[in-house]
């Protein structure tokens, strides 16, 4: 699709908080789409506590998952994105929203899961913690 300037100024910087689930393969499917569209910059990031947090074969599927990341943009054509896996040992929230803040992200594309309305009241949630606390509009993508 082609950006019409005078209509869709081109986004500076969308970033897509991705985790190996089919919420996290959603927002990232809408987030390039996105990226594509308007010409934005994209950065990927997964965020996880590390140390004893992680497992062997976790930080293995996401190393892996990161290259199939890198090879689809780039055969996408998107030149201009960042990858990067955060091992802070902050919560995914923090680290989605000190990423948008560096970067000075135009968007947050994150996925969600359905959930009953009393788990949303009773346990919160990292989406709902990244809406209140973005620095940006956030983008909430559901797996079909």
């Amino acid at each position: 699709m082609e950006v019409n300037e005078e209509r869709d100024p081109p986004m500076g910087t969308i970033v897509v908080g991705y985790v190996l689930t089919s919420e996290g393969q959603a927002a990232l499917n809408w987030a390039i789409s996105e990226a594509k569209r308007s010409n934005a910059r994209l950065v990927v990031i997964h965020s996880s506590r590390g140390g004893d947090h992680d497992k062997d074969e976790d930080v293995i599927a996401y190393r892996q998952a990161g290259e199939r990341i890198e090879r689809r943009l780039a055969d996408e054509g998107i030149k201009d994105f960042r990858l990067a896996g955060l091992v802070l040992g902050n919560k995914p929230v923090e680290d989605i929203v000190e990423v948008a803040e560096t970067e000075e992200a135009d968007l947050i594309v994150i996925g969600v899961r359905r959930r009953s309305s009393l788990g949303k009241l009773i346990l919160g949630s990292n989406a709902q913690a990244i809406i209140m606390e973005a620095p940006c509009p956030v983008v909430t993508i559901r797996a079909e």
